[in-house]
């Protein structure tokens, strides 16, 4: 079945464009919806393959209630994280979204998550990517 998928991604995009490769290639039928902090990670993860990118704080408020699938950084649940990208309104947009989450565990430096095991950025992909194929997403 074909979704929406969000990806949400600050600073310059660089690991919402892995995440935007990864679904594309593992997910060709669905929407993908890119969201940037900024205009650069909103383009950059264009190029990597979404279908449609905005970028802003009105951008999440509008966009996030539509979404069937988020995946994001952690950080995108944090007011003033990722160098104070994050927006209080940005973080209460992707928290109340009824969509479902998948989180990378990353952060700041001030924010430690207790038991986390420390894996690669491609392994934890792979982990999303076999939870939304169990969702029944084409």
């Amino acid at each position: 079945m074909a979704k929406t998928l969000v990806v949400i991604d600050g600073m310059g995009g660089s690991i919402g464009q892995q995440i935007v490769l990864k679904l594309r290639e593992n997910f060709p039928r669905s929407n993908i919806l890119a969201l940037g902090t900024n205009a650069v990670a909103a383009q950059n993860m264009m190029k990597a393959g979404a279908n449609h990118v905005a970028s802003g704080e009105n951008a999440f408020r509008i966009n996030l209630p539509a979404a069937d699938i988020i995946v994001a950084p952690l950080a995108v649940t944090i007011p003033n994280s990722m160098m104070g990208e994050i927006t209080p309104a940005m973080a209460e947009a992707v928290a109340v979204s009824a969509a479902k989450k998948f989180f990378l565990p990353l952060t700041n430096p001030k924010v430690e998550i207790a038991g986390l095991v420390y894996q690669p950025i491609p392994h934890l992909m792979e982990e999303i990517i076999e939870k939304i194929k169990s969702l029944g997403v084409e």
